[in-house]
């Protein structure tokens, strides 16, 4: 017990020491830190790193216009004067939190949510609900045929009677596969009492936990985790800003960005300078604080001229600068009109935004001029560093290459269609997977990967990976693949 009191105690002495002298931490917050700190030194010396130890919202609040990060009219009375620390995210709206319990004297939750962040952030986490990102949960798992995709890559497979048979994935595996990403459901299912070093203590049991996905569901019922780009406890806008954030969900063949970004003019750029750059700047200021963007800079970031005139202004919804939505989809389109994509239908009864033919389900998608709206916005930082003649030639080549990955996609379809119909494989008609064939699978990789990559590497001046890495020459190749496989099943039939 003495042990236990000393150590206790010499926590303390050494918290005021590093971080409490300035009165400015709430008393709440300390009484956190004293025992944290020994608990999980990580967790606490991360959020002394922090911009939300340092700066109340209160002295935030007084930045002028384009260097204020917080969007909120007046700071609560709760936060006023002091930083944001644990207890102001982890014990505010206890009542509303369906993972909040009694800790040490506090009501306190688990998971800190959009709406936490929203006391500071309204705007930002308003805009974020706009955003597929924050549906990517529900658009996974309400949608039919792309849970049985999922189901058929990560369920348990076995050879029978010479045939493979698929058992379905468990939750815990889809938890580590797509919805790692896309984000879980948490939810609480029960207490447990755990022997601390503190004595012996009740939390609760939270399943589809641990989870930093972008469109988690959270026991608030909230949708999203702004940790999955500002990772808790810095919550960094430097993070959020450098491309390797983004590559944890958009680096695999199916959404290839960070590998195209990477072998671009621009990655090249941002490998050799970008140690150099300032990523913490409010404005960001093209020219100034970087010399190539990064994907923050094109999609999200507040952006300005040197002399300080916005280039883009700051946006947490994403697609407001993007007209095309090019790659999770069979074939490339307009972006949809609204984030929860599970209303939209095709004239199958398809959730898909085409037809399995290629053309667009126009009522659920933005239109030209909303689209000419969004290119428009994009281009303006584009312009900051190109002209406009190489701007036009940049975009109609991308456009082009939207338009000619398409017809190969359907090239690849027509031929899956004609299995179907002869009975090389069983598709829709028959109530079979459209997924687990070999053909189908090839089907799949010729949309998913090889499109993508071929659109990415357009987008973004990808170089080889529009040809020779899963570009060009794979769509070629998987289509001569299928419309082999198709005559010899035949054949053989």
């Amino acid at each position: 017990m003495k042990r236990w009191l000393f150590t206790l105690l010499m926590v303390f002495f050494s918290t005021q020491v590093a971080i409490g002298a300035s009165g400015r931490i709430s008393e709440d917050t300390r009484a956190c830190i004293e025992c944290h700190s020994s608990l999980h030194p990580g967790i606490v010396a991360d959020w002394k790193e922090s911009r939300m130890a340092k700066i109340s919202p209160v002295e935030a609040l007084k930045k002028p216009g384009l260097e204020r990060r917080i969007s909120v009219e007046k700071v609560a009375e709760s936060l006023a004067g002091f930083v944001v620390g644990c207890a102001e995210c982890h014990t505010m709206g206890a009542e509303k939190h369906g993972d909040t319990f009694d800790h040490e004297g506090y009501q306190v939750h688990v998971v800190v949510t959009p709406k936490d962040c929203a006391t500071c952030h309204p705007v930002e986490v308003e805009q974020y609900g706009k955003n597929l990102m924050s549906h990517a949960y529900g658009n996974l798992k309400e949608n039919p045929v792309y849970h049985n995709l999922a189901e058929t890559t990560n369920g348990v497979q076995a050879f029978k009677h010479m045939k493979t048979v698929y058992k379905g994935p468990d939750v815990e595996t889809d938890a580590g596969s797509c919805y790692y990403c896309h984000g879980t459901r948490v939810k609480v299912d029960g207490v447990r009492m755990r022997d601390t070093d503190f004595g012996d203590m009740e939390f609760p049991i939270l399943s589809g936990w641990p989870n930093q996905g972008v469109g988690r569901v959270n026991p608030d019922e909230s949708e999203g985790s702004c940790a999955a780009c500002h990772t808790r406890h810095q919550f960094s806008i430097e993070m959020a800003r450098k491309p390797h954030t983004c590559s944890e969900c958009h680096k695999g063949p199916d959404v290839p960005a960070h590998r195209v970004y990477m072998v671009s003019k621009h990655g090249n750029i941002y490998s050799a300078l970008g140690k150099g750059w300032n990523y913490t700047a409010v404005p960001w200021a093209v020219g100034r604080d970087f010399t190539a963007p990064t994907c923050g800079t094109c999609h999200v970031s507040l952006v300005v001229s040197e002399e300080g005139g916005a280039v883009a202004k700051r946006s947490h919804q994403m697609n407001d600068r993007i007209p095309w939505r090019i790659f999770g989809l069979i074939y490339a389109h307009a972006h949809p009109k609204s984030p929860d994509t599970t209303i939209v239908k095709n004239k199958a009864g398809l959730p898909l935004p085409t037809e399995l033919t290629g053309e667009p389900v126009v009522d659920y998608l933005i239109d030209e001029k909303e689209q000419g709206k969004r290119r428009k916005t994009m281009q303006k930082v584009c312009l900051s560093c190109h002209s406009q003649g190489w701007v036009d030639g940049q975009f109609g080549r991308f456009e082009r290459t939207i338009k000619t990955t398409n017809e190969m996609t359907l090239t690849a379809t027509k031929i899956l269609l004609s299995a179907w119909e002869k009975g090389a494989a069983k598709g829709l008609a028959q109530n079979d997977s459209i997924f687990n064939e070999a053909i189908e699978k090839k089907w799949v990789e010729q949309w998913l990967f090889f499109a993508n990559s071929t659109r990415y590497a357009s987008a973004m001046a990808g170089a080889d990976y529009g040809v020779f890495a899963n570009g060009r020459w794979y769509m070629s190749k998987n289509i001569q693949e299928m419309a082999d496989w198709l005559e010899f099943k035949l054949k053989r039939n």
